[in-house]
């Protein structure tokens, strides 16, 4: 018998991280698809793998020396069954279809959890905004933007940030939708506070994961206070991260970017953080400066031909791979293990492997998937769009508040569908059930379309 992954083979053969994604799901609600024969007979998965729209356009801008440069732009509208697509822009060398397919379609799952009316979807393009001046990153966004539009709205497709596209060129593409469109709406979240943003926008994703941590330690009787974390990447979600663990009573002791890793066994506190805040969103520079500043700190390359990344190599608590996809391989997995590491939560977008997530589930560690522990950036993206639309500003008291409800109400619903579908305490199983039965029952609702 043709199987799903058959087809989706077929067609797209050499998509490997899509492959990735689907797989994972796959695996994860088949008791759902045998006890619900219907889902079956109607297509749920067959239609939910394959995007509802795939958009690719050419993106010809001129750099600093008037030369002109081109590269691919893309927007994958993956899901609109249970409200308008909703997923960020991604400026990296890497982004390709395949990347973007497996983000959009972590997406719906991502954003039905969240409980608000998003749909999933994902865009970007290959241009890299490092070493770009101000001026070239400004009009890579106003051309891109002059393709994108026509494809966006409020009740269309909202995008957000992702890696490579934070408050800057949010600013420069929504400036050329307004001026494209002539109309002033909430089209893009993550905006300037003086312009329709939200607070704790810019936390939201780091502060979700660690409030989701701190959820699956207190199935423990334990919380966040005097646990060594280990941290990656040092952009956005691992700054907030960061910030929120030291907050709770934990103490972070790396983080890393492209280049290598630095840690600081006598922690990252706020002071340091502040640096790196600065090194990375103002100066943008590389991670291994701090160890230049804080001597006590030890940096460590890169090695692109190791089989491990030494950084998941020390003992510590709790682990927030918070960089990249697949940074955490086999061989991570069992060194964090070995280490004594109790909680892995995922703030980047699937950055363990297949066989790093059965070490960790086999190793009773717990472990959340990205699709549940980094849905915090999404939920607070979705009550940016409940202001816009209300005209009002909530305080930064009452969006965290919100937030942490929402990762509570995710956290609890994991646990539920893991124990209704016999593998309690099964976080990747909770997440992917729980979302994929909200997202199914809409499409059932909304017939073959």
């Amino acid at each position: 018998m043709t199987t799903i992954m058959d087809v989706i083979n077929g067609r797209d053969p050499f998509e490997k991280e899509f492959h990735q994604a689907v797989t994972e799901v796959i695996e994860s609600v088949k008791p759902v698809l045998d006890q619900n024969p219907e889902y079956r007979h109607a297509g749920i998965m067959e239609r939910m793998v394959e995007p509802e729209r795939t958009i690719q356009f050419r993106v010809p801008w001129m750099d600093d020396q008037g030369r002109v440069q081109v590269n691919r732009g893309f927007r994958i509208e993956m899901s609109s069954a249970i409200g308008p697509y909703k997923g960020g822009l991604r400026f990296h060398p890497s982004v390709n279809l395949s990347i973007l397919k497996f983000l959009a379609f972590e997406q719906v799952f991502k954003n039905a959890l969240t409980t608000l009316p998003m749909g999933g979807g994902k865009g970007g393009s290959d241009f890299d905004p490092k070493g770009k001046s101000d001026n070239e990153v400004m009009r890579f966004c106003q051309c891109f933007m002059a393709e994108l539009y026509r494809h966006l709205g409020p009740d269309t497709d909202v995008p957000a940030g992702d890696i490579g596209v934070g408050s800057r060129e949010i600013g420069y593409l929504f400036g050329m939708y307004k001026k494209l469109k002539n109309e002033f709406t909430g089209v893009l979240t993550g905006k300037g506070l003086s312009w329709g943003g939200s607070l704790i926008r810019p936390e939201a994703t780091g502060y979700g994961s660690v409030f989701f941590a701190d959820e699956m330690l207190a199935t423990k009787d334990q919380s966040m206070k005097d646990k060594i974390c280990l941290v990656s990447g040092s952009g956005n979600v691992a700054q907030y991260t960061t910030e929120k663990i030291t907050d709770l009573g934990g103490k972070v002791v790396t983080l890393s970017d492209s280049s290598g890793y630095i840690y600081d066994e006598k922690g990252i506190d706020k002071g340091k953080l502040q640096y790196v805040m600065y090194l990375k969103n103002v100066k943008r520079g590389r991670i291994k400066e701090y160890a230049d500043k804080y001597p006590e700190a030890v940096y460590t390359p890169l090695d692109p031909g190791s089989d491990h990344n030494p950084l998941w190599d020390h003992k510590a608590d709790c682990a927030f791979p918070s960089a990249t996809q697949n940074e955490i391989n086999k061989n991570d997995a069992r060194n964090l293990v070995k280490n004594g590491v109790q909680v892995v939560c995922e703030g980047a977008n699937m950055p363990t492997t297949p066989d790093g997530v059965d070490i960790f589930l086999d190793s009773h560690v717990l472990f959340a998937p990205g699709k549940a522990a980094n849905a915090g950036g999404v939920a607070v993206s979705g009550l940016e769009m409940s202001q816009n639309a209300m005209r009002i500003k909530w305080s930064r008291q009452e969006v965290e508040a919100r937030l942490k409800g929402i990762m509570q109400r995710i956290h609890g619903d994991c646990l539920t569908a893991s124990e209704e579908y016999g593998t309690p305490g099964n976080y990747v199983n909770g997440a992917n059930i729980a979302g994929f039965v909200k997202v199914a029952d809409a499409m059932m609702d909304q017939g073959i379309v």
